[in-house]
């Protein structure tokens, strides 16, 4: 089936969105290319690829890529994960170092960034128009990627907004991370958590500020936490773990009045005013090496700043206050991988990465106290909206025509759906900016203009 613009953006209304775009495999297949294809979508961090030749392998929707650190120790390029040859992938293993690149095909090699070093016999391409030097022979570098405060982004297309502007006012709570540390850097730790929901990838960003469901969802974690503390006896410190986990249960106008900010190009947070992170402890030495680094003031408002989910629409999620960040890897309409990473702040006491660690064993892990539960209700939503001859709409309408519009940004209440229309606004202006949009794809003469790679303009707040 061909879709035209207009028929994708009479999937998503103001107040509700239609199934297809969580059913449909062709939909599917155009996010990859007109959504995956065009914004700017995490790849890494910095403190990944330490030294020379250091690299990491993932995708960008369903294409291929390796960050890697050039030889030289500075410059840090993303690169095809593809063979100039005959099109195999070039780097196998999720990891390592290497000073080339060599395809297990025909043993070409590459250097670190990406053009093509050797070939083996090559007077056998003598007297042809075969050029070394021609980039499409290489490991091409992706059109465009750039880094801010360590956090390495990527764009397979030439066009549209610089990485700052893509950000904007989100790119906050990236700074709120970075700026915990004493020494203003963070580093990964350890590795991955990686885990398929079977579900479709929206459904995963949708939840991330959906306020309305912790107390419903979560409700049976949150009353086992609160049976045990009332076993405690009187004036015993509240454990980590329950910390940590009442907050899920807090009741429907606690969460209406922690407030959301939903920005350009999809991106929003929960937590303007306060959040289920504002009230965890502190440990001894950390608040003195902050004030020393940034003065007492300064530091007082980076720690007061304790915002829920970040949402970098469509493919990141952080938690600046509790140091870890959510990456979202679609594979199918209905299989998405989700990666959990958790940060060090450089300076800071052990204690801390020991807390943002057992955050992630509590909330995100597949075996986790509250992860499965929503991972059970992503997959009753995909299954239940297999129904047929029933409505075929998605219900948006909460604090619709309530929200705040500021400079940069619409503020709602914490419970609103305002983050769920944001969402859907940018991804109709990603599909529909091109007309007419193709499912499939063919051989396209190299002077024609490049399609469905021109950024989308989602409209300004005003």
């Amino acid at each position: 089936m061909t879709y035209t613009a207009a028929e994708i953006g009479r999937l998503i209304e103001p107040d509700r969105i239609h199934r297809d775009v969580f059913l449909d495999p062709e939909i599917f297949a155009l996010e990859m290319d007109l959504i995956f294809g065009r914004a700017w979508i995490y790849v890494g961090h910095e403190s990944q690829i330490k030294d020379p030749g250091d690299y990491y392998t993932t995708k960008i929707g369903k294409q291929p890529i390796v960050m890697v650190r050039d030889n030289d120790g500075e410059r840090i390029h993303v690169l095809h994960n593809r063979c100039g040859h005959k099109g195999a992938k070039v780097v196998g293993r999720e990891c390592g170092n290497a000073r080339t690149f060599t395809c297990n095909y025909h043993g070409w090699s590459f250097r670190t960034d990406g053009s093509l070093r050797a070939i083996p016999l090559k007077r056998g391409y003598k007297g042809t128009d075969f050029d070394k030097e021609d980039p499409q022979f290489g490991m091409p570098q992706v059109a465009r990627s750039a880094s801010y405060r360590g956090f390495v982004f990527a764009s397979l297309s030439k066009h549209g907004p610089d990485l700052k502007t893509f950000l904007g006012e989100a790119g906050t709570s990236i700074d709120n991370m970075v700026d915990r540390s004493p020494e203003g850097e963070l580093e990964v730790a350890g590795g991955v958590m990686r885990y398929l929901h079977d579900c479709n990838w929206k459904a995963f960003v949708e939840n991330l500020n959906d306020m309305m469901h912790p107390m419903v969802v979560h409700q049976s974690v949150g009353d086992a936490a609160q049976d045990y503390i009332n076993t405690l006896p009187p004036g015993t410190p509240v454990p980590t773990e329950a910390e940590i986990i009442n907050p899920f249960v807090a009741d429907h106008e606690w969460h209406d009045k922690t407030g959301i900010l939903a920005f350009q190009y999809g991106h929003s947070y929960d937590g303007v005013n306060y959040s289920i992170h504002s009230d965890y402890s502190e440990f001894p030495g950390y608040v003195e090496a902050m004030n020393a680094t940034y003065g007492k003031k300064r530091a007082d408002q980076i720690l007061a700043n304790a915002r829920h989910n970040t949402v970098y629409y469509p493919s990141l999620t952080i938690k600046g206050a509790i140091q870890t960040i959510r990456v979202v890897r679609p594979i199918a309409v209905n299989e998405t991988i989700i990666e959990t990473w958790s940060f060090r702040l450089k300076g800071a006491p052990d204690e801390m990465l020991q807390r943002t660690l057992l955050y992630s064993r509590l909330i995100n892990s597949a075996a986790s106290m509250v992860g499965p539960d929503d991972t059970e209700v992503y997959m009753r939503l995909q299954e239940g909206l297999e129904t047929d001859n029933v409505a075929e709409w998605l219900d948006a309408h909460r604090y619709l025509g309530q929200d705040e519009p500021r400079t940069d940004s619409v503020y709602g209440l914490g419970t609103s759906d305002l983050d769920i229309r944001n969402q859907y606004k940018a991804w109709k202006e990603y599909m529909t900016a091109d007309a007419p949009v193709r499912a499939a794809k063919g051989p396209r003469h190299p002077d024609a203009d490049e399609p469905n790679h021109g950024h989308p303009h989602v409209p300004e707040y005003n």
